[in-house]
């Protein structure tokens, strides 16, 4: 099994792109997998941790509502923002410059068959980052994604989650909200949910901004040690 996962920050970069890219590794992964299956051939499948940051998203998955947009096509191009309907999980949600939006495109062959446990991991990398700030995140039971203060009227989501996997090979991942501009979600039901607000780190923090590169560093100090893995960086033109 190869736990070496190779890391790449993309920096700022178009959705579509991104998600190209994205699909451009998973289908390399997943042709490596059939080749071993039906040659009986042992290649080593790679695995991958993407860090970036998009300009203005909305994107929508295979089981969300379109009516959770509260915009139309123009009022998005007004906010400077673009719409995808992509093939993740969930429901709708938001990504934009001030968030940390981490894309792990693993063989979980090489780590552990359990999707449910990638997810549960991918909350704790955010829960135990959190923590080193002072942050008491949680889970909410039935909801993916990492929230404050749950089970209370004052339940805020401040990560959200939505994966696609298949041949146990996964793309997309979370969206970590750091110094992002929280209006941009007063354009959606976020996820579907009506009743809980969101939240980011520098507003938790009462601070204008947060490094996003220290916490870069943690988030990739607790994946690491949760999946046993080996990140080794590389530097990618896209």
């Amino acid at each position: 099994m190869n736990k070496n996962v190779i890391l790449q920050d993309l920096g700022r970069k178009d959705y579509k792109e991104t998600w190209d890219y994205q699909e451009t590794l998973f289908k390399h992964i997943v042709d490596l997998k059939i080749k071993n299956r039906r040659e009986s051939a042992n290649l080593e499948t790679p695995n991958h941790f993407l860090f970036v940051e998009h300009p203005h998203v909305y994107t929508l998955g295979k089981s969300g509502d379109i009516n959770n947009l509260l915009v139309n096509e123009a009022q998005l191009k007004q906010k400077e923002a673009s719409f995808y309907k992509i093939n993740r999980g969930g429901d709708i949600t938001y990504h934009g410059p001030g968030q940390i939006v981490g894309y792990p495109i693993l063989d979980l062959d090489n780590f552990f068959t359990d999707i449910h446990k990638y997810l549960r991991f991918l909350e704790e990398m955010v829960i135990l980052t959190l923590a080193e700030y002072g942050l008491n995140a949680e889970r909410s039971e039935g909801e993916t994604g990492v929230w404050l203060d749950v089970g209370t009227p004052f339940a805020r989501k401040i990560c959200a989650m939505g994966v696609r996997a298949s041949r146990w090979v996964t793309m997309h991942g979370f969206a970590l909200n750091i110094n992002t501009d929280l209006g941009y979600f007063d354009l959606m039901i976020p996820c579907g949910i009506k009743d809980k607000a969101v939240t980011s780190l520098n507003v938790e923090l009462g601070k204008k901004e947060v490094d996003t590169k220290e916490v870069k560093q943690k988030l990739l100090k607790h994946f690491e040690a949760l999946f046993e893995a080996e990140l080794v960086k590389e530097k990618t033109e896209v």
